[in-house]
């Protein structure tokens, strides 16, 4: 199918979450109105990461279209126990079966006390960035 339109958001804030037992959302949110019932959206995320060196962290995320969970992710970062920073992506193939407005977003976790951070820059707003782009596609 064809596209339809696309809508994105990039996300510049830097965001240490802490003792991550449970999903935080990362800042990464976007709303899309599907023009027809029919249309899929194709989520893209890229999400800049970064882990501290006391521990080893596997990174969760889960994917939420309104308050529901279309998708989880296991270990989409692990630091194995050094300091580490990393860009992760991925994309996913939503059927909403609405034309009502839908908002994605990303929400992740840790599995260690040690905490991560979001967008990690060292001296410029810019130099780390973290987007979500959404596809509207043609049934």
């Amino acid at each position: 199918g064809s596209v339809l339109q696309v809508v994105q958001q990039v996300h510049h804030t830097f965001t240490q979450i802490n003792n991550s037992s449970s999903y935080v959302d990362t800042g990464l949110t976007q709303a899309i109105t599907p023009s027809s019932s029919s249309s899929k959206i194709l989520v893209v995320f890229s999400i800049q990461l970064g882990t501290n060196q006391t521990g080893g962290q596997n990174l969760q995320a889960r994917l939420l279209a309104g308050s529901t969970v279309i998708r989880m992710l296991d270990n989409i970062h692990n630091s194995n126990g050094a300091a580490l920073e990393a860009q992760a992506s991925f994309q996913y193939l939503h059927s909403p079966s609405t034309t009502s407005a839908v908002t994605y977003k990303l929400q992740m976790k840790g599995t260690s006390s040690s905490h991560f951070r979001i967008n990690n820059y060292n001296s410029s707003a810019n130099e780390a960035a973290s987007t979500i782009t959404l596809m509207e596609i043609a049934g």
